[in-house]
């Protein structure tokens, strides 16, 4: 979003304050977030600051956001919360604010994953399913478990302002500790050690296979979705909204993501595939040449054929990739990883 037609509309579209802002409410973090946005998109739709014919068009969407974020400053929403099958959820704290999610704090324990817009609703009602399909293979695949988020309970929330139904997912929390690979890549900016995403890679496998076995395809495997606890040396791919059945186009795609081909006609876990490698040189980045980076650059290479029939399976590439790492740095031992160092 850079243009003020495109800003205006999105501010146009917004029926209440909290399709902009996300859910109000009193603590610092969420109002500084707010804050930040509402400037962001001021300051491309001022009147003052855009050409002449844009005008007429920014002078409307301003006052519309001016409107809007005073609203959503008085809005007294510290007591707000969501009710599942399995209890109540109080919506805190905004934690991460996805391509069409906010996700808030609930207590120590959850999060709760709000739609922004009511057509969003199809998208956690997928995440849903996929989720609990994986929770079932995970239970009679025990070393499944580590790498997916939990879906803790469901919400079928009516908005009270405006009626409007939202489909609302209840997730383990995640939040202690994890970092998403976004953070790593701003915190390493000419890419991670080959030695450090060695091990993260292969986790980000071992989920792919526990993906394929639920039959489930993920679709969006991007730097926002990974999340990886430094210490523990965890990786937990998130994200689920817009999983897909094999078979099917992509429930939604994003502008940001380089896809496969057969994204609009029918993916499968070799979708995935893609995206994980093209994920691996991404977080590879720039890096000066050397043996490692460019025997991983090869690897993730062979797994991005256009045509899907010809990419590996995870299961089969967890093997090629252990078999890559023992040429590469013999006995495996533990290498402590700390996001700060690269700063």
């Amino acid at each position: 979003m850079t243009t003020v037609q495109d800003t205006a509309e999105t501010i146009q579209k917004a029926r209440r304050p909290e399709d902009l802002f996300g859910t109000a409410a009193s603590d610092s973090a969420t109002r500084d977030a707010a804050r930040r946005y509402y400037h962001q998109l001021a300051a491309i739709i001022h009147p003052d600051r855009v050409g002449t014919r844009d005008v007429a068009v920014a002078a409307g969407a301003f006052a519309r956001l001016a409107d809007l974020y005073q609203r959503w400053l008085d809005t007294d929403d510290t007591a707000f919360e969501v009710t599942g099958a399995r209890g109540r959820y109080p919506v805190g704290t905004l934690h991460a604010r996805g391509s069409i999610t906010d996700v808030f704090r609930s207590g120590t324990d959850h999060v709760v994953k709000i739609p922004r817009r009511p057509a969003a609703n199809r998208l956690l009602a997928g995440e849903r399913n996929a989720l609990r399909d994986i929770a079932t293979v995970a239970a009679e695949h025990d070393w499944l478990r580590p790498y997916f988020p939990e879906l803790v309970d469901t919400v079928d929330h009516i908005d009270a302002a405006t009626g409007e139904h939202r489909t609302v997912n209840v997730l383990g929390a995640l939040t202690d500790g994890f970092v998403t690979f976004e953070e790593v890549r701003a915190a390493y900016p000419d890419g991670l050690d080959p030695r450090d995403y060695a091990w993260m890679h292969r986790r980000l496998l071992r989920c792919l296979a526990g993906a394929a076995l639920a039959g489930w395809v993920h679709t969006a495997i991007s730097p926002a979705n990974v999340l990886v606890h430094p210490r523990q040396h965890g990786i937990v791919l998130v994200g689920w909204s817009f999983a897909t059945r094999p078979g099917n186009p992509a429930a939604a795609t994003m502008k940001s993501l380089d896809y496969p081909p057969e994204i609009r006609d029918a993916v499968s876990p070799a979708t995935d595939i893609h995206q994980a490698h093209r994920l691996m040189l991404t977080m590879l980045g720039d890096r000066a040449r050397d043996s490692d980076t460019d025997a991983m650059r090869a690897f993730a290479a062979g797994c991005l054929q256009t045509d899907p029939r010809l990419r590996p399976d995870a299961a089969d590439l967890l093997g090629e990739f252990d078999d890559l790492l023992d040429r590469l740095y013999g006995k495996r031992r533990f290498r402590p990883f700390e996001l700060t160092k690269g700063k």
